[in-house]
């Protein structure tokens, strides 16, 4: 029975496929996985080392193979195309996308990037392949694949028809004809049906839309990202200066794009200042780690002496000091809960003042409520505890002030580091935490000389 797409192998057909991987059962290996989409082979090659994922790679056809090594992680990948040398791998390249292809090149050796370039027969891929290596990964121009449909805007719709059969070859998906001059001047675009209803000897320019939304080559990916996200587009034009059409980004490389910012805010809410994959080393892991914790441990002492500075209030009422991770706990976790809320807001789409005073009205009125209940909560259950009135009402009043006001730095820290050009995940995590700790312990000593 062979495997099933999408669905997880057990061990058992794990181990006979690599008993047919060892005694090179081309038959079997075939009927095994020779239906399944590249995606679920990449998935089960994870079990293998790289010689016999090599062998099961050349049973089967190259653009198979080249979807294959495409969706491999980029560590994994590098191990594996050690076992390739440049006239065996170049034969993966025309079936990948451009982007794709320089992807995967920027990260071999560059003696074999430039080997595998010059093996190419197909040139003006080579050249596609060569201008993309001069941008950054994390720009429009190292996102873009040169792939496209264009059409001039003087062409007739036979020509236009003719071209689009030619140019079909070389794109896997179709989402827009972009309409240029006779220097690439990216002018707008067309539907295809548009140009199937036309009459044949109808010029592109009677029926093409000069409104398009496109993309400098020098933008940041997560420019990319929140423009593709904002219009709710497939793909997007790419051009440079001059307005001159240079490729298209499309949708699979944005969520790429998305994952990772995701990723990284994450790390940087967790208090991990980069990205670490769980087979990195110690030291790497350690490092991604420690900056945050010394953070933590920094504001930890600050506050420990900003505490000592009440030691007269604790030691007439040595009870105050039973509530102080209450204080800092709660300020802690209300900070952290209105950060996450405006980062997301943040991330979702752009966020003006206007927009800004709604968010942090509406914080206030959920704070507002929150602060109550918890102040009655707290009321209750350190009377009911047999704590003295005045005590009490004073935790009280000191956690319904600390609620709101960590509500607030919560809400505005974020906006204000956006502002700055600074990531606002990084407001989240040790940061807000350690802010609001010194923040609850004024407001709680505060209210406490006021009331004791």
């Amino acid at each position: 029975m062979a495997f099933e797409s999408g669905s997880e192998p057990t061990l058992e057909e794990i181990q006979m496929l690599e008993a047919a991987v060892s005694q090179q059962d081309s038959e079997y290996i075939l009927s095994q996985i020779g239906e399944l989409h590249p995606a679920d082979i990449t998935g089960l090659l994870y079990n293998f080392d790289s010689p016999a994922c090599k062998y099961i790679i050349s049973l089967l056809p190259y653009e198979a193979g080249a979807g294959i090594i495409t969706n491999l992680d980029s560590d994994t990948r590098k191990k594996f195309l050690k076992v390739y040398d440049s006239a065996e791998f170049v034969e993966f390249i025309p079936w990948m996308d451009s982007d794709d292809a320089v992807d995967i090149l920027t990260e071999l050796p560059v003696r074999f990037r430039e080997e595998v370039i010059a093996r190419m027969t197909d040139r003006e891929m080579a050249n596609h392949i060569v201008e993309l290596l001069r941008y950054d990964d994390d720009c429009a121009g190292g996102l873009m694949a040169k792939e496209l449909m264009k059409a001039n805007v003087n062409w007739t719709i036979t020509r236009t028809i003719e071209e689009i059969r030619r140019q079909a070859e070389n794109v896997e998906k179709i989402y827009s004809v972009y309409v240029v001059d006779d220097e690439d001047i990216l002018l707008g675009r067309v539907s295809l049906k548009k140009i199937i209803l036309a009459r044949g000897n109808n010029l592109i320019r009677d029926i093409y839309e000069e409104e398009i939304v496109f993309i400098e080559s020098y933008r940041n990916q997560y420019e990319v990202a929140e423009i593709m996200q904002r219009y709710d587009l497939e793909s997007v034009p790419v051009v440079n200066f001059q307005g001159k059409l240079l490729g298209r980004i499309t949708i699979d490389d944005v969520v790429d794009v998305i994952t990772e910012q995701k990723e990284e805010e994450i790390n940087l809410m967790s208090g991990i200042s980069e990205t670490v994959e769980p087979d990195e080393s110690i030291w790497l892991s350690a490092k991604s780690r420690l900056p945050w914790l010394l953070i933590g441990m920094a504001g930890g002492l600050i506050g420990a002496k900003f505490a000592g500075l009440f030691e007269w209030q604790i030691r007439l009422v040595p009870a105050m000091a039973f509530f102080i991770p209450l204080i800092t706990a709660t300020g802690g976790n209300v900070g952290i809960q209105s950060s996450t809320v405006m980062v997301q807001s943040l991330g979702n789409k752009p966020v003006n003042g206007f927009i800004f005073l709604q968010k942090l009205g509406k914080t206030l009125l959920v704070a507002l409520v929150n602060a109550s209940v918890i102040c009655i909560a707290v009321l209750g259950f350190s009377f009911l505890l047999g704590d003295p009135l005045r005590l009490a009402a004073t935790v009280s009043v000191a956690i319904f002030s600390v609620v709101i006001l960590a509500s607030v730095s919560g809400t505005v820290t974020p906006f204000v580091l956006s502002r700055f050009g600074i990531n606002p995940a990084l407001a989240s995590g040790p940061f807000i935490t350690t802010a609001n700790d010194l923040l609850g312990l004024a407001v709680y000593f505060g209210i406490a000389w006021w009331m004791l």
